[in-house]
């Protein structure tokens, strides 16, 4: 029979093809529908069915340039992965890694928790290849640190780092934050069973320094991912059962670290097990507010024999971003909290919890950044690691040093210094100071330093920053009165003390927008991708103490950064403002050719105090 109707047509060909499509998805969902899941139905798993396709063909529905995707409102999610204990099968883990960004597109980040290292032979030569980089993480990959004595020496600093390119150990506890608002907790290790504990191990009192911060905000909420080593003891309360000893199983620390944390998502390891339990709410019902529900996953370890899974994908919007009615939402299958099952004792009364107002060892803030362009996640503060590798974190600590930090040999720009020339100061404040530039640039060209002895900008103390803050703009108040624009750069490259270059660009030279094109053309020219860093992002949240970079920021706020990888031209920021371009001073790229005689020094800096006064902060009454 003919159909001659178009709408006939259409109808038949709708019908077959749903057929089709409806028998896959019924075989799909026999496949792939986790046990717990929130797809019940076929029906309701059908209608993920256009989401799943790229994971099984060639094609990715996720534009393969772009980490980060956007749901329906516009709210940017981040694209992640969790794995289980690695235990040294690097190549393994990467391998699979690379499959799945192959079919499903590119990810933001791996998140492993557990045993990252392994201990036999085979392990550590995978990890040599990586470690010299021979080989290369596909991926930002952020690791916990040691769970065992065996596995102590691979992590030679307590502090977060960068152990090969794009493989960054965060630290033994601590938060850090992303430049999306992702929030992520993380303590390493096991609970101490003695005191002191070994170097693998917490206390109770390391984890109360961890919540005592974050819940004394007001407007804590909770944070969108908690990586622990250990499982929390209980978990398994008002829940789905897990395939392991309960009875020896978890942490009650860890559970207690959960309930106060609140996290949106909770990965941990080392029991060799799958297990994702059923979401539980962090809100008593009729008696409490609402609050956004928390989802437990242990991953099992890399390559494992029973093939147990230990890689988890997801996408999470951070809890920053969300409105409160869409984060409180609750899924039909959600169950009571396990951790106040387990927070009684059998008396019924309710157990102690952590002290959270008792002084102990400061836990980490940290902030990391997922743009795959430089390499950089990630950031630890403190002090960086010793020996080959690179730190990539920015430590933020509750208590700052009351006193300078000071070099271990000569420094020409720490202030106490006998090596200091202290005729180029030009005024001083509590943790930093003004100089001219030696063989300045401009004759307004300075320099704003610390006070005490700190590399870069992303070790500073958080009161050498607010005061560097304030120079800042009392220069390029007092540049804008000398009608230029304030041009800002550091070069974290063979420097052993931080110099924040301020130089003055007049205003009927050039515009911002010519400047930030003559640092792109010529580091384009010299084979270098100058990233832009967003407006309101802190430096501290891409650059990595430890690792050299180049930064310049213009005067419209917007900024460049270089993570310098093999050699630098040490002069390149001078280069860039002296070319034809902009200052057309060629001849005064390199400070040595600039230089003046102590006297023309000095008579320099006595004008330069006197023009810059007004400006001066340190003299306000």
């Amino acid at each position: 029979m003919l159909l001659h109707n178009v709408k006939q047509w259409r109808v038949v060909v709708f019908s077959v093809f749903w057929g089709i499509y409806s028998d896959f998805s019924a075989a799909l969902f026999s496949l792939c529908a986790p046990t717990g899941s929130q797809y019940q139905t076929e029906r309701d798993f059908l209608l993920l069915i256009p989401y799943l396709l790229p994971v099984f063909g060639p094609g990715t529905r996720r534009d393969q340039d772009e980490a980060k995707c956007q749901d329906e409102d516009g709210e940017e999610r981040v694209a992640s992965l969790a794995c289980g204990d690695v235990e040294g099968r690097l190549n393994a883990l990467f391998n699979r890694v690379q499959a799945i960004q192959k079919k499903a597109g590119q990810f933001d980040l791996l998140l492993c928790v557990g045993e990252f290292f392994g201990t036999t032979p085979e392990a550590e030569a995978e990890w040599q290849q990586y470690k010299t980089g021979a080989k290369k993480a596909p991926i930002h990959t952020y690791i916990l640190g040691a769970a065992s004595q065996e596995t102590v020496k691979s992590f030679s600093s307590a502090d977060g780092c960068e152990l090969a390119d794009n493989i960054t150990y965060l630290g033994r506890r601590g938060v850090f934050t992303g430049v999306s608002g992702l929030q992520i907790a993380y303590v390493s290790g096991r609970e101490a069973l003695q005191d002191p504990p070994p170097a693998h191990c917490f206390t109770s009192k390391h984890l109360s320094a961890l919540v005592a911060p974050l819940t004394g905000n007001s407007k804590f909420r909770g944070v969108d991912i908690l990586l622990t080593s250990q499982w929390p003891r209980g978990v398994w309360h008002y829940g789905n059962t897990p395939e392991v000893n309960t009875k020896f199983c978890g942490s009650g620390s860890v559970a207690n670290l959960a309930d106060h944390l609140k996290p949106r998502y909770h990965f941990a390891a080392l029991e060799g097990a799958h297990y994702e339990r059923l979401p539980y709410r962090n809100h008593v019902v009729l008696q409490e507010n609402a609050q956004h529900v928390s989802r437990f996953i242990a991953l099992a370890s890399v390559n494992n024999p029973a093939k147990k899974k230990y890689l988890y994908a997801f996408n999470i919007v951070p809890m920053k971003a969300l409105e409160a009615s869409e984060l409180v939402k609750q899924p039909q299958d959600v169950t009571e909290n396990p951790y106040r099952f387990c927070s009684k004792d059998k008396t019924g009364k309710q157990r102690p919890s952590f002290n959270t107002t008792e002084e102990e060892e400061p836990a980490g803030q940290f902030f990391f950044d997922l743009s795959k362009k430089q390499g950089g996640g990630f950031r630890g503060r403190g002090r960086k690691r010793e020996g080959d590798g690179r730190g990539d974190f920015q430590r933020d600590e509750n208590k700052q040093p009351r006193r300078h930090p000071q070099p271990t040999g000569p420094c020409w720009f720490c202030l106490a210094s006998p090596q200091v020339e202290k005729h180029l100061v030009i005024s001083i404040g509590t943790h930093c100071y003004v100089a001219l530039a030696k063989g300045s640039l401009t004759p307004l060209h300075m320099l704003i330093l610390p006070i005490g002895h700190y590399q870069s900008v992303v070790e500073l103390s958080s009161e050498v920053v607010e005061e560097m803050e304030k120079y800042r703009e009392a220069l390029k108040s007092f540049y804008k009165s000398k009608g230029a624009r304030c041009v800002l750069f550091e070069r974290n490259y063979k420097s052993q003390h931080l110099q924040l270059q301020v130089v003055p660009v007049p205003l009927d030279r050039c515009t911002t927008e010519d400047i930030k094109e003559a640092f792109m053309v010529q580091a384009q020219e010299q084979q270098m991708e100058l990233m832009e860093i967003p407006q309101h992002t802190d430096l501290k949240q891409i650059a990595p103490p430890g690792v050299p970079y180049f930064y310049v920021e213009l005067d419209s706020g917007e900024k460049l950064y270089y993570r310098i990888q093999k050699h630098f031209p040490l002069q390149f920021g001078r280069e860039v403002l002296a070319s034809e371009a902009l200052l057309n001073i060629p001849t005064r790229a390199d400070w040595r050719e600039c230089k003046q005689t102590r006297e023309e020094e000095e008579e320099s800096c006595k004008q330069l105090r006197d023009d810059f006064q007004p400006y001066d902060f340190n003299m306000e009454d």
